[in-house]
């Protein structure tokens, strides 16, 4: 028997420990969110975090996990108020959506453990992630939006609205 947990609610899997964990999550549990993209690991769509760290769905077995805590799109913010997701709605990131649920995933792993990622720290995170249809520039600005809202939900400040400066 394989225990790890999804989103927080711990699991017990009796079959067979090569199963992909992104077949797992889908078709066992339902959490349709984590998305099929190549099968091989180099798209990025299946991307989720196993102990707070990016991988993988689609070639992450079962028995890879034993005793981690998995977070897939579902589990990241119930809802849906995680910095990374309120950036991308507010810049419109999706076009059509595929990747997108990857695309934040590694975003929110990224600035978990990088809060002020420069460029080359933003390509580096999400060099493994494809967007076909190119938002690549409105995925930088997002990253970059989430950063600062975490830097001021950590300093425990609210932003500046335009205009709202005393003289």
């Amino acid at each position: 028997m394989i225990t790890f947990s999804v989103n927080g609610r711990e699991q017990r899997f009796e079959g067979d420990p090569d199963m992909p964990l992104l077949w797992y999550l889908r078709d066992i549990q339902g959490l349709t969110g984590t998305k099929f993209g190549c099968g091989e690991a180099l798209c990025g769509a299946c991307t989720v975090h196993a102990d707070g760290a990016p991988i993988r769905s689609c070639q992450t077995t079962l028995g890879d996990l034993a005793g981690m805590a998995v977070t897939t799109i579902e589990g990241l913010s119930p809802d849906g108020m995680h910095p990374v997701q309120v950036a991308w709605r507010e810049l419109n990131v999706a076009q059509c959506g595929y990747c997108q649920a990857g695309q934040i995933m590694s975003a929110a792993a990224l600035l978990k453990d990088t809060p002020h990622p420069t460029d080359e720290d933003i390509d580096s995170a999400m060099g493994g992630n494809i967007c076909r249809c190119a938002t690549y520039p409105r995925i930088r600005a997002a990253i970059k939006k989430a950063a600062g809202a975490v830097q001021r939900k950590t300093a425990g400040t609210a932003p500046v609205k335009a205009g709202s400066a005393t003289k």
